[in-house]
C-alpha cells in the first residue's frame, strides 16, 4: 500500500513537471511574472516604474535587490543597493529598533563606526526615539516604515530601490520621504521608484518604465509615459465613470464621502467648456455625521499629470457645517486660461486645519477645453506651455 502511494505521488510530480492534468479538467498553466524585460539605468538617474497591479513591478525590484533569482536572463548592478520593498524588509522582529539599524548597516557593508556616525540622523528622521529600544515586532506598520525608510535613505547606498510601501505612512511622512528621495537624487545617486502616486512619479523622476502584463511596454520621459499609462487605464474623458474607481485607499473614513463630481453641469469626465468660459465644479458630499468647518480642495492637472493649480475653499474663507445628509459644494473658478485639451482632477474633502482627508478621488478624468478661435492658435496648436493668454496688448514705438 505504501508502495502504491509512493508511485502515485511520483507520477503526480512527473505530471506536474510536464504540465499534464492531475485530475479530469485540471490543467497546469505556465505563468511568467516578467518576460522579455530589458532596460538600462545610468548612474544618478531617478527612474519610475509604473503599471497596474500584477504587472510585475515588485517582482522586478526583487530581482534587482537579489531577493529573487530570474529564471532566465540576468541583472547587472554596479554599486551598493538599499531596498525598501515591503513593511519590515531586512528587519528582525525580535531585535529592537536600535539593533536593527546596526543590522541593516552591516548588511549594506558599513562599519560600526560609519553607522554610529549616521545614527542620530536616522533616529531624528524616523521620529521613533521613544521606542528605539522596543522590539520592532511591537511597532505599528507606520513606525516600521518610518524606521525602514530612514535606514535605507541615510546609509548612503549608491542605488536606492523604493516600492509602494511609502503609502502606509501618513501624508506628512510621505512628503518628508519624497523630499529625502529628491535630496538623494540631487547627490547623484540612483533611485528606482515604484508608485501608484503618479503625480509623485512625474515630480520626482526624470524617466519612467511602463510594465504591462509582465512585459516592458514603453519607456521614456516620465510625463509622457504617465500620460500613456493614464490613457490605457482610465476611461476617456468624455465617458464619465464611477467615483469609487478613483478613491484613495488611505483616508479618514466615517465623516464624509464624495458621492459625485460635475464639471460645467456634466458628470466628471464629460464636461466641456470653450476657451474663456467659466469653469464650474460641483462636488456632492454624503455626510456620515455632523461636520464642523469642512473644506474642499480641487487640484487641476494636465494630461501628463503636471499640476496646473489648486482650488481650495479655505483660500476663499469658505467652509461647510452640517449634520448627516447630502449637500453640494460649488466652485466657480472663472475663465481659466488653459490650453485646449483634457484635464484631470483630484478632489478632496477634509477638516479645516489639516489631518488625514475624509475622502479623496485621485486623478479622475475632469473636463475638456475646446479649441481656440484665435488664428495664431490654430496655426500652432501644439505650442509649449500650460496656459494661453489671448488678451495680451502688443505695441511698438
Amino acid at each position: 500500500m505504501l508502495g502504491r502511494k509512493a508511485r502515485r505521488a511520483a507520477r503526480h510530480v512527473i505530471d506536474m513537471s510536464r504540465g499534464r492534468q492531475l485530475v479530469s479538467g485540471d490543467q497546469i498553466e505556465e505563468f511568467w511574472a516578467l518576460r522579455d524585460v530589458a532596460f538600462d539605468v545610468r548612474r544618478g538617474e531617478v527612474v519610475g516604474v509604473i503599471g497596474r497591479n500584477g504587472a510585475g513591478k515588485s517582482t522586478l525590484l526583487k530581482i534587482l535587490s537579489r531577493i529573487t533569482e530570474p529564471t532566465t536572463g540576468r541583472a547587472v548592478i554596479r554599486g551598493r543597493v538599499a531596498s525598501l520593498l515591503e513593511v519590515g524588509t531586512g528587519f528582525h522582529p525580535e531585535l529592537t529598533g536600535r539593533e536593527n539599524i546596526f543590522l541593516n548597516g552591516a548588511i549594506l557593508g558599513l562599519s560600526r563606526a560609519e553607522i554610529r556616525g549616521r545614527f542620530d540622523e536616522i533616529v531624528d528622521f524616523a521620529e521613533i526615539e521613544r521606542f528605539l529600544d522596543t522590539p520592532v515586532k511591537r511597532y505599528s506598520s507606520g513606525m516600521y516604515v518610518r524606521l525602514a525608510f530612514a535606514v535605507a535613505a541615510h546609509l548612503n547606498p549608491e542605488i536606492l530601490i523604493i516600492d509602494e510601501v511609502l503609502a502606509v505612512g501618513d501624508v506628512a511622512f510621505q512628503k518628508k520621504c519624497l523630499g529625502k528621495m529628491q535630496d538623494v537624487a540631487d547627490e547623484g545617486r540612483t533611485v528606482l521608484f515604484v508608485s501608484h502616486n503618479l503625480p509623485s512619479v512625474v515630480a520626482l523622476t526624470s524617466r519612467a518604465i511602463l510594465l504591462v502584463e509582465g512585459r516592458l511596454n514603453a519607456e521614456g520621459l516620465s510625463r509622457d509615459i504617465v500620460g500613456q499609462f493614464l490613457k490605457m487605464t482610465h476611461q476617456p474623458a468624455t465617458a464619465g465613470g464611477d467615483p469609487a474607481a478613483y478613491r484613495r485607499p488611505h483616508r479618514n473614513e466615517g465623516h464624509a464621502d464624495i458621492a459625485g463630481v460635475r464639471v460645467c453641469g456634466a458628470p466628471f469626465g464629460a464636461g466641456t467648456a470653450a476657451f474663456g468660459e467659466d469653469i464650474v465644479i460641483e462636488v456632492d458630499l454624503d455626510l456620515k455625521r455632523r461636520v464642523e468647518e469642512g473644506i474642499v480642495n480641487i487640484n487641476v492637472f494636465n494630461e501628463q499629470l503636471e499640476a496646473i493649480t489648486t482650488l481650495a475653499s479655505g483660500d476663499s474663507g469658505f467652509a461647510f457645517t452640517g449634520g448627516p445628509g447630502r449637500r453640494t459644494v460649488r466652485c466657480n473658478a472663472g475663465p481659466l486660461p488653459l490650453i485646449p485639451g483634457e484635464y484631470r482632477l483630484t478632489v478632496g474633502a477634509a477638516q479645516k486645519g489639516g489631518g488625514l482627508a475624509w475622502d479623496v478621488l485621485e486623478t479622475m478624468p475632469g473636463f475638456r477645453i475646446d479649441g481656440h478661435e484665435n488664428a495664431a492658435w490654430m496655426n500652432w496648436p501644439r505650442r509649449p506651455g500650460l496656459v494661453l493668454f489671448d488678451q495680451c496688448r502688443w505695441s511698438e514705438s
